[in-house]
């Protein structure tokens, strides 16, 4: 990381061009694919871009605002109030100045925002380990499995390109920067928790470190990840004197504020007070268990042969996920990544419900496939094209698949 204290800076949006235009045929693609696999069975590829499952309540949100709900046989209630604001506000604006639908401008929302999320992919990556790491990452991210998602009505894109954005603001010392968009990402979805942690973290052990030492001199102990690199200190405009502590305050100041906002909002409309949201999401059967619900849900898997199969692909998934983690960790990344990536993981896990959703919760964990991005980017160019191509039309044909299913993403 050394070059990058001293190399100039071009302008951010040519350097990232390549991984933009990768990132973008990736994803059309992806919508060739579910275009042509919706038609062949008289489905319509925009309907289920724009106006199934989570982008329905979205919707009816932006139109009719909070307050509706849908109460089951079983008793379970499903009410609006589990869904974060910030995409309904976006799709009430978008659709306010054009002649959008407000399924078609969440659509419009979602697929700017995944080109918003790449490229702060791209930017944090690029900024950390170099250029072609950073396209590395951005394609990586483009043809996950579920990749079809960013290309939605949803918030996994938007939620994504605020929490990398919010990363790079930390990783490059623009602490308020940082809480703006930590606040944003808290106001898109529940998992919002771990951008702010990871600016607390950082902005404390930034802090601590700035305190004891020499912040221009002091080298992090072998093995520690560094919370802000040295590239990034080096560039204070204080010299050895680091930063000042007040932008590092309003930064941590800001980013709670989404979040907290929503919630306590909900408790009052609710009359449950502050713990209100629990209750909403419960109402959806979802909660935090710590992953007992998740591992009953794999055990299940092997009563019988065909699904003790899938069971076995289950544990895989998870065991490929924290052995990531485990990579991130040996690897050195950057403290606010490690943050954020192990909050998402831990609550995408541990989650009591939804278990088909997971591959989707983990999509905003993107540090995750840093080690991976590095491997491809020490590979030589062809043989790095041919693996991101061919993995790029599998996720494709199972996106297609996926959303032509009955059950939500």
């Amino acid at each position: 990381m050394t070059d990058l204290a001293t190399r100039p800076a071009p302008p951010l949006l040519r350097r990232a061009a390549p991984a933009l235009l990768g990132y973008a045929a990736v994803r059309a693609l992806g919508v060739v694919a579910l275009t042509l696999w919706s038609a062949a069975r008289d489905k319509s590829a925009l309907t289920l871009l724009s106006a199934r499952w989570d982008a329905l309540w979205y919707t009816r949100v932006a139109e009719l605002g909070y307050g509706y709900e849908v109460r089951l046989p079983n008793g379970d209630v499903h009410s609006n109030l589990a869904f974060f604001p910030l995409l309904p506000w976006l799709e009430r604006a978008v659709s306010a100045v054009t002649p959008l639908s407000y399924a078609h401008a969440g659509l419009a929302v979602g697929t700017l925002a995944s080109l918003g999320a790449a490229w702060g992919i791209f930017a944090v990556v690029d900024l950390v380990y170099g250029r072609r790491a950073g396209v590395c990452a951005v394609l990586l991210w483009a043809v996950l499995p579920v990749g079809i998602v960013q290309s939605m009505a949803y918030t996994e894109a938007l939620f994504t390109a605020l929490a990398a954005w919010s990363l790079y603001a930390v990783l490059t010392g623009r602490w308020v920067t940082a809480g703006v968009l930590a606040a944003l990402a808290g106001l898109t979805r529940p998992v919002g928790l771990a951008v702010v942690t990871a600016v607390w973290a950082a902005a404390i052990t930034s802090y601590v470190r700035q305190r004891r030492h020499d912040p221009t001199t002091s080298p992090s102990p072998a093995g520690t990840p560094d919370p802000v690199p040295s590239f990034v200190r080096n560039r204070s405009p204080e010299g050895s004197g680091g930063t000042p502590w007040w932008p590092r305050a309003l930064g941590m100041l800001l980013a709670p504020l989404g979040a907290a906002g929503y919630v306590l909002w909900v408790g009052e409309r609710t009359g449950k007070g502050p713990l209100g949201y629990l209750d909403v999401q419960a109402g959806w059967r979802n909660g935090f268990d710590g992953g007992y619900a998740f591992a009953r849900f794999v055990a299940d898997k092997f009563t019988s042969f065909p699904s003790a199969l899938a069971g076995v692909g289950l544990i895989a998934g998870v065991a490929a996920v924290v052995w990531l983690y485990v990579i991130c960790v040996r690897q050195g990344q950057p403290l606010p990544l490690l943050v954020y990536a192990g909050v998402v993981t831990a609550l995408a896990l541990c989650a009591s419900s939804y278990f088909g959703s997971k591959p989707r919760l983990l999509m905003p964990a993107f540090p995750l496939l840093l080690p991976l991005a590095l491997a491809l980017a020490r590979a030589k160019t062809p043989r790095a094209a041919a693996v991101l191509g061919g993995v790029a039309a599998v996720s494709a044909a199972y996106g297609a698949f996926w959303l032509n299913g009955s059950g939500p993403p």
